[in-house]
């Protein structure tokens, strides 16, 4: 059995999937010597997934799982279903991952056995910590954007060698947990789906803490450059009148 399984959802990312998979494999080698990796593919009848499919036979420990009887930011629920792991990392198709990340993430659980925590980190600007930017250590359960969770900076977070602490919500580029642990995902959520904030409730309702570990660094690449900038699931809103009796 693997020490830790590494996981993502993706929709027409080859490169984001390349890139993210051969970065980790050469940063964090000793750490993921062993690791398996599950790759959902949430448009396997689209233009990249031959190209998804065909990393099985380069990567060692790589997992094709094709998905597409609806289209949702919440199918990386999966990568928990199949992992075969004690650990679960699992992150969107175009994040990188700070040296030591994966390796702050297998001592944590490692140290705890019987943690039901789940496990993030702050999100660094493409500055990469060069002190423009404050990294984003956590959410405000606010609406911005059409979406429910507005970026905010904890001073704790600052220092990659600080202690993790407690936060309400996080993004969910990038979350990790004892596989046997895992709460699930409701399977009625679409589109770009608001899992923030719903998971976290569901792992402190669980008996488990959300924390935010600064040595689990990571970027994000929010920009799609080649005309598809929009991304494949938008969020949606709906609004609900009040009832009126006739």
């Amino acid at each position: 059995m693997s020490r830790i399984t590494v996981g993502m959802a993706t929709y027409d990312d080859y490169d984001g999937v390349y890139f993210t998979l051969q970065a980790l494999r050469l940063s964090h080698a000793p750490e993921l010597a062993d690791a398996q990796f599950v790759v959902v593919d949430n448009n396997p009848s689209g233009p990249v997934a031959p190209a998804l499919r065909a990393l099985a036979d380069r990567i060692p420990g790589y997992r094709y799982l094709p998905f597409g009887q609806y289209a949702s930011t919440a199918v990386r629920d999966l990568v928990f279903r199949v992992s075969r792991s004690p650990v679960t990392l699992c992150l969107d198709s175009h994040v990188l991952l700070a040296p030591g990340a994966v390796r702050a993430v297998l001592d944590h659980f490692e140290q705890r056995p019987d943690s039901r925590d789940l496990l993030q980190g702050p999100m660094i600007a493409d500055g990469l910590d060069d002190g423009r930017e404050p990294p984003s250590t956590h959410l405000d359960p606010e609406w911005g954007d059409g979406m429910f969770g507005v970026w905010r900076t904890d001073p704790r977070g600052a220092d990659p060698r600080g202690k993790p602490f407690e936060v309400g919500m996080q993004g969910l580029g990038l979350f990790a947990c004892r596989t046997d642990a895992w709460p699930g995902i409701n399977p009625r959520f679409r589109a770009h789906g608001g899992e923030e904030g719903y998971l976290h409730e569901k792992v402190r309702r669980g008996g488990g803490r959300v924390l935010c570990h600064p040595g689990v660094r990571w970027p994000h690449r929010f920009t799609r450059a080649t005309g598809a900038d929009l991304p494949p699931h938008p969020a949606r809103t709906r609004t609900q009148l009040p009832h009126r009796p006739p």
